[in-house]
């Protein structure tokens, strides 16, 4: 019997180990692909995604104050970033997993699940890209504490389509857009060549992955026959904890469909 995509995307979340996890990921992703392509999708089906994804034993997950600070000034800050960046993706895969599993309830076109098919591929991508950085430097994933805090996102719209496009892709992942250029140009200062590679082919991928946050946000509220600027200060304002900082890239968030009055509004009043 055919495995359906949402049983597939469960076996991923259900994958503790990230190289396995991105492994068996991507692995999906070609199959729901190949179907595609042969004009037989897989079924999209239902499944049961756990509350948690399934995680390593190491790193050692810490709140966010207490996760040591390092400058990356030096080679051992500049490993404490990557490390930082390769838990970012790897949180990333199962997002992106765990939004296809979770609203299949909520009727959406296919073309919704091949843009998180893609966007999930090219996480596990970047995961092992930044893992290949850190085992060239003498380190590897898991070798120092991370935020424990980066599925809270989830956590809080696991029952709420619009909520979960909001605050990943259309606020946390539209951030990384503002920080990336600043940690490309630290990698590119010291010379660090497979680093800069790497973060450049995220920084370059990861506009597709706001841009299908806001393209299907847009949709649901278009389908609604509610306003998106208004949903979306709505939605961020009871879901996202902190604050959207800026300075904002403004130019690649134009590119991934986020007008400035959809962010600029909430840059001091999200508490």
């Amino acid at each position: 019997m055919t495995q359906s995509l949402a049983e597939l995307a469960v076996e991923v979340l259900t994958t503790a180990d990230g190289r396995a996890k991105t492994a068996l990921g991507r692995a999906h992703a070609a199959r729901w692909f190949a179907a595609r392509d042969a004009g037989e999708p897989l079924p999209i089906g239902r499944a049961e995604p756990p509350l948690f994804p399934a995680r390593p034993e190491r790193p050692e997950l810490l709140a966010p104050k207490d996760v040591p600070r390092r400058r990356p000034g030096s080679p051992e800050g500049r490993i404490a970033l990557l490390h930082a960046v390769a838990h970012i993706e790897l949180n990333a895969v199962d997002l992106h997993w765990d939004i296809i599993a979770r609203f299949t309830d909520q009727p959406m076109p296919l073309g919704f699940y091949d843009d998180w098919v893609k966007a999930a591929d090219e996480e596990a991508k970047h995961f092992n890209l930044i893992c290949d950085c850190l085992e060239a430097m003498g380190s590897h994933y898991g070798a120092l504490p991370a935020h424990a805090g980066m599925w809270r996102a989830a956590e809080d719209t696991a029952h709420d389509l619009h909520g979960r496009l909001a605050v990943v892709p259309m606020v946390l992942e539209a951030r990384g857009l503002d920080v990336t250029p600043g940690m490309i140009e630290v990698f590119r200062k010291h010379g660090e060549t497979q680093a800069l590679e790497a973060l450049q082919v995220i920084y370059a991928e990861e506009v597709a992955h706001v841009a299908y946050g806001s393209k299907w946000f847009n949709w649901l509220c278009g389908r609604d026959g509610t306003d998106p600027k208004e949903v979306f200060h709505t939605l961020v304002r009871r879901y996202f904890h902190g604050s959207l900082k800026p300075p904002f890239n403004e130019e690649k968030r134009a590119d991934a469909g986020l007008p400035p009055d959809f962010y600029w509004p909430l840059a001091e009043d999200v508490g």
